[in-house]
C-alpha cells in the first residue's frame, strides 16, 4: 500500500500535463441552474493546483456536475486536498466508487414492504435512458481517465481503503470499484501519448482536406 507522501505524488506527476478543457466544455448536465451555478466559478481557472481547500468545498457538488472533460481537469485538486486532510464537505471518494456496488433497504409503507434498490444493477431512469445502468454510467463516465492517471487514482483509493478514517461500508464499496473497474483501467486504459497521437493524426487530416 502507498504512503500518503507517494500517493500525492502519483497525483501531481499523472495531472501534471492536463490540458484545460476549455470553458465552454466544463459543464455536463444542463437540467435546472444548479448546474450552471456550481460550474461557472470554475471557468477561467486554468491551473487546478491554485484551488484550495475553502473554494472546493464551497462547490462540493460540481464534482456531480462535470463534464466528463471538466472532471479529468479538476479531480486532482479534491484528491490532493482529501489527501492534506483539508476537505469538510466534498468527497471525491464517493465519485470515484459511486456505481459499482448494489444496495438494499426495506421499507413499509401501508402494511407492505417494499425493497428499494440503488446503485449498480439500477436504471438511471428508463423512460428517458433505457437499460442503462449507474454501473454502465460509471464506467462511461470515469472512463476519461489515462493509464497513468487511472494509476494514481488506484493509488488514492487504496491509500483511502486503508484509513482509519474510512467506514466499513465505503471501504467495501471502495474494494468493489478497485476490483470491477479501476485496477483493469490502470492497466489497460489508453496512454497519453494515444491521445496525443490521435489529435494530431486529426489535424493533419482536416489540413489535407482544406487545403487549396
Amino acid at each position: 500500500m502507498a504512503d500518503k507522501e507517494s500517493t500525492y505524488e502519483a497525483i501531481t506527476s499523472a495531472f501534471a500535463g492536463s490540458t484545460y478543457p476549455g470553458d465552454e466544455f466544463l459543464i455536463g448536465s444542463r437540467e435546472g441552474r444548479e448546474p450552471f451555478d456550481e460550474i461557472a466559478p470554475f471557468r477561467g481557472r486554468s491551473n487546478w493546483k491554485e484551488l484550495d481547500a475553502e473554494f472546493l468545498d464551497e462547490h462540493a457538488v460540481a464534482l456531480h456536475f462535470f463534464s466528463e472533460g471538466g472532471l479529468r481537469f479538476f479531480l486532482p485538486a479534491f484528491l490532493v486536498a482529501d489527501l492534506r486532510g483539508e476537505l469538510r464537505v466534498a468527497d471525491p471518494l464517493f465519485t470515484l466508487t459511486d456505481g459499482f456496488s448494489d444496495t438494499a433497504v426495506e421499507i413499509r409503507v401501508k402494511g407492505r414492504e417494499f425493497l428499494i434498490k440503488t446503485g449498480k444493477s439500477q436504471f438511471i431512469n428508463p423512460k428517458r435512458y433505457g437499460a442503462i445502468t449507474f454501473f454502465d454510467y460509471a464506467r462511461y463516465r470515469l472512463s476519461v481517465f489515462t493509464r497513468d492517471e487511472a494509476s494514481a487514482i488506484v493509488a488514492y483509493l487504496e491509500f483511502k481503503r486503508h484509513s482509519d478514517d474510512v467506514q466499513k461500508l465505503r471501504k467495501e464499496r471502495t474494494d468493489t470499484a478497485l476490483d470491477s473497474f479501476w485496477r483493469e483501467r490502470a492497466e489497460s486504459a489508453p496512454e497519453v501519448k494515444d491521445l496525443q497521437s490521435y489529435l494530431q493524426e486529426q489535424a493533419e487530416y482536416l489540413r489535407a482536406v482544406t487545403a487549396t
